[in-house]
């Protein structure tokens, strides 16, 4: 599943993100969901969250 849709993803969740430095290799991070970002409903690239450890990225998959 992708994150594209900001009701997929819950906090407490473990996703994939795609960080703003890896952006160009395209390397997922994976991690807990902490937080929601994002406050519109969808977005194309991902919604972004703040993960457990405080990195911020854009959800690519849900696990």
């Amino acid at each position: 599943m992708n994150g594209n849709n900001r009701n997929d993803i819950k906090v407490g969740q473990t996703v994939k993100v795609v960080q703003k430095q890896d952006q160009r290799s395209g390397a997922l991070t994976e991690g807990v969901v902490a937080r929601i970002l994002t406050n519109s409903a969808n977005h194309p690239h991902g919604i972004k969250v703040k993960l457990e450890d405080g990195k911020v990225g854009r959800v690519k998959e849900i696990i």
